[in-house]
Parts: structure tokens; C-alpha cells; sequence
């Protein structure tokens, strides 16, 4: 496995220091797809030179950049997909995660078999467009106290076979996955679809060893569906810099098989 961190390039010499692998940057922030070549050039930059490599990038649309409901517009996705994924291969990115509760969530009263069939539909637009680009979309299952839909693996993974595309892909979140109970059996049967995944403590969300969580079962699905690759720490730290050996010490030893 790789380990990884959701932060910006500002930290990747102290986490490479510890022995991180990547950072993982986010869309709106570093790629800003809606932003002019111009205001965009310096960050690429930055990212280009980040001591790490800027393997992944997650929050990929914004909140009014809506996937399901009245207020969808192809057009306006398709071309915020493309700027995205031309900057990502710009800077050597693979990997942009699919979570974007805001934009995907269900209006009250729409009905969820046409919302899913908007999902489907983006689904296929935004996965050509990936691939060409030598980049994967995961869809990342949120918690239901942040979304309405894609909320558990095995929801999120029949997107995946829907859409029936590898420029679409799936991801898991520990957190998430830790808050709902969600399937033991569904993560590891949805191991060959899994293409990234992310993690932190159940409770409040912190880098692992922060606080005590049991990530033992977490590890032993993604062993059983032999997930093997990336995994990114996306939760609270108190101080990342002298957290970061403890924290990537910790993760090796949660991800070693029983003995």
C-alpha cells in the first residue's frame, strides 16, 4: 500500500520527511476548473513542484454544480469535467474523487429513480473524458448525515457497473464506512471495482493514532478484495508535522496482516 495525505503541497516536504508517499490536493482549491488559465498557473506550478507527488485530488464539483434535479446542465459539467481533467494530467495527477455531497444530493421531492438515472448519465459523461486524460473518477460513498445518495459501498459500486466505464471507479472511506456500519462483505466483494480509498477515526474524524479506533476489520475487507493501493489520511491532525511519523507508523501497523 501507499499512504498518502489530504493536505496541500505547502506540507508535502515535512510528510515526505516521515515517509509518506503522495498528498492528495483538492479540485476547487488547486485545480479550479472555474478559474482563467492565468489565475490558475502559479498553484499548477506549485503542485508541479510539490516534494511529493500530487497523485490524487478530491471535492470535485461544487455544491452548485448540481448532478441530480431540475437544475442540471451537461453542458456546464462536461466542460468543468474537461478543465479539471487536462489540469490533473498537467501536474501528473491519477486519481479525482467523485464525493461532492452537495452536488449529487437529491432535491426534496425528486424522484430517485430519475436522480439516479442523471448519476448514470454523468457518470458516462465524465468517465471518457478521465480516461482520455490518463485520470480515474472513483465515486466515494458518504455517510447519510452528509448525503442522500451513494451512501454505502455496495450502492456506490452498482454506480460503478451501471456506468460499466474504467474511467469510473470506486473509492471507500474509512470514516464513513466506520460511522454507518456499513457491509463487511460488501467492501471486500467490491474490492476489484476499489481504485483509491481514504481514512480516519470513526469518532471525530482524526488521523489515525490520534484517538483509539479499531481499523482492523476496514483493513481485513480490503485485504479480502485485494485492494492493495492507495490510501489517503483525510481527517483533523493536532500538529501534522510532528504527527506525521506516529501517524504513518500507525497506519503500517493497522494495514500488517494478523499475525
Amino acid at each position: 500500500m501507499q499512504f498518502g495525505v489530504c493536505t496541500g503541497p505547502e506540507s508535502a516536504a515535512a510528510l515526505k520527511a516521515a515517509g509518506f508517499d503522495y498528498i492528495e490536493v483538492n479540485v476547487q482549491a488547486h485545480l479550479k476548473p472555474e478559474s482563467p488559465e492565468p489565475d490558475v498557473a502559479p498553484v499548477l506550478a506549485a503542485l508541479k513542484a510539490s516534494p511529493l507527488p500530487c497523485a490524487a485530488a478530491n471535492c470535485f464539483l461544487p455544491a452548485h454544480l448540481k448532478v441530480t434535479g431540475p437544475e442540471v446542465k451537461l453542458p456546464a459539467l462536461e466542460a468543468y469535467v474537461r478543465t479539471a481533467c487536462r489540469r490533473a494530467r498537467a501536474v501528473g495527477m491519477q486519481t479525482i474523487v467523485f464525493g461532492s455531497g452537495g452536488a449529487r444530493r437529491i432535491p426534496d421531492g425528486f424522484p430517485r429513480d430519475r436522480a439516479w438515472a442523471q448519476l448514470v448519465a454523468f457518470g458516462r459523461l465524465a468517465a471518457p473524458i478521465a480516461a482520455a486524460h490518463g485520470v480515474t473518477i472513483v465515486v466515494e460513498p458518504l455517510n447519510r448525515a452528509e448525503c442522500n445518495v451513494l451512501t454505502t459501498v455496495a450502492e456506490s459500486a452498482n454506480l460503478v457497473r451501471e456506468v460499466d466505464h474504467p474511467g469510473l471507479r470506486l473509492l471507500v472511506d474509512a470514516f464513513h464506512w466506520g460511522r454507518d456500519n456499513d457491509g463487511w462483505a460488501d467492501l471486500a466483494a467490491a474490492g476489484p471495482l476499489l481504485r483509491h480509498a481514504h481514512i480516519a477515526t470513526y469518532t471525530t474524524r482524526r488521523a489515525p493514532g490520534l484517538e483509539p479506533c479499531d481499523f482492523g476489520p476496514f483493513f481485513q475487507a480490503l485485504a479480502r478484495g485485494g485492494y492493495d493501493g492507495r490510501i489517503s489520511v483525510e481527517g483533523a491532525w493536532q500538529d501534522m508535522a510532528s504527527d506525521a511519523p506516529a501517524v504513518l507508523a500507525e497506519l503500517r501497523r493497522a494495514a500488517r496482516p494478523p499475525a
